[in-house]
């Protein structure tokens, strides 16, 4: 499994920096982990890899330009995840589906949905920075100005020590005056 959270970081590292390919690459080499450990009756941690190949793919399509399915592959690693009973001596995800659900909807112009996306995956794995920053900025773009203030203090109130030149923590600060 470690080598599917490696393979899972390089493949959204690649989409996200432009390369469809070097993402495809990872998520076959996702599939064969997940062959591999559905082989070894290692059904939990096969069941990770297929929900992380399925993310990386949504990605490798969004750069290839069809929105429409990159959503769809997304929807169905969310879908999958939820059907996922956590294990009990796991951490949370590297980066949830749901988080990537909202990163993906976000750069597509659908704000509220983004948001729905970023609110259900802080249900999952509260207080992730990146979830509830991007709820912030979400409901900011989506014109709820309460729940973009609500969800910029709650950054403020989770990461009081980071670097402030976070982005993220500059907007914060900007939208609530601070």
């Amino acid at each position: 499994m470690a080598e599917a959270v490696n393979a899972y970081a390089r493949g959204l590292g690649a989409a996200r920096s432009g390369d469809a390919a070097g993402a495809r690459r990872e998520a076959e080499r996702l599939a064969a982990l997940r062959d591999s450990l559905a082989t070894a009756k290692q059904g939990y941690w096969a069941e990770q890899a297929e929900i992380q190949r399925h993310a990386v793919l949504a990605w490798a399509t969004r750069v290839e330009g069809k929105p429409e399915e990159a959503l769809s592959l997304m929807r169905r690693a969310v879908e999958l995840e939820d059907k996922t009973e956590k294990h009990p001596v796991t951490p949370g995800p590297i980066v949830p589906p749901r988080e990537l659900l909202g990163d993906m909807l976000l750069e597509m112009g659908q704000p509220a949905e983004a948001l729905a996306a970023f609110e259900a995956s802080m249900k999952g794995e509260p207080d992730r920075f990146h979830s509830v920053a991007g709820a912030a900025r979400a409901a900011e773009l989506a014109g709820d100005g309460a729940r973009a203030r609500q969800h910029y203090a709650r950054l403020l109130t989770i990461a009081p020590s980071a670097d402030a030149e976070r982005p993220e923590l500059r907007r914060a600060r900007a939208v609530l005056g601070r």
